[in-house]
């Protein structure tokens, strides 16, 4: 089975982060999505997401990772589009799972945004397709990735919000690295614990500074 955690930080009240989970039969599709902007346009590109997911893997049951953001990049430029609101740099960066736990099989795509596996205390990243799901320059069909999975495994999806904090004693950003760190220290706990701690530690970085960004941070551990 599956046990999870969601660390969920929105910067406004409403937010360009989101994710969206579904399950159809053994298969668990898990997404982390991070929408241009924060506040109300990246809410109305969270809309945007969460309405063409709902159609790709819950209407139509698609439940390959590339194919689900081959489609969902055609929907949202396609809509963009339409409304006459599609610039270059619109859209958004998604990392993607699915989960098979009869064949005990893990597919990954992701658009920028990496997939982190943790086993037998060893960090592994898998890296996304370096364009959004969006309009860009480059809009060449996403690749996907395929691990078996074992008991004891954990995976975690990020925005890149916590890493882009500033804080600490010289008010820099959080990065990738200590981010890594984290998880490795803590994938041992419980979920809930798990959570507790990376909260904690991002708001003692973050200290009196403001939050500059939405942050999502979900961690899946195969038990």
């Amino acid at each position: 089975k599956l046990e999870h955690f969601v660390l969920y930080k929105p910067l406004a009240i409403v937010s360009g982060d989101f994710y969206w989970v579904s399950s159809n039969g053994s298969r668990q599709i898990i997404i982390c999505a991070d929408c241009t902007g924060h506040g109300v346009p990246g809410a109305f590109m969270s809309m945007l997401g969460v309405a063409f997911l709902n159609e790709i893997v819950d209407r139509d049951h698609i439940t390959e990772p590339a194919m689900i953001l081959n489609l969902l990049r055609d929907k949202v430029t396609g809509a963009l589009q339409h409304k006459g609101t599609g610039e270059t740099r619109d859209g958004m960066d998604v990392s993607l799972v699915c989960i098979d736990l009869e064949k005990s099989r893990l597919k990954y795509a992701g658009a920028y945004n990496p997939l982190i596996m943790i086993r037998n205390d060893q960090l592994t990243e898998l890296t996304g397709d370096k364009m959004p799901v969006g309009m860009y320059e480059k809009m060449d069909p996403f690749s996907q990735r395929e691990v078996d999975i074992m008991k004891g495994d954990v995976f975690y999806l990020a925005s890149d919000g916590y890493e882009d904090q500033f804080g600490g004693a010289e008010g820099k950003k959080f990065k990738a690295k200590r981010f890594k760190q984290i998880l490795l220290d803590v994938h041992s706990l419980s979920m809930p614990a798990q959570k507790e701690i990376i909260e904690k530690r991002f708001l003692e970085w973050k200290g009196e500074l403001k939050q500059v960004d939405d942050i999502i941070v979900a961690g899946i551990k195969i038990s």
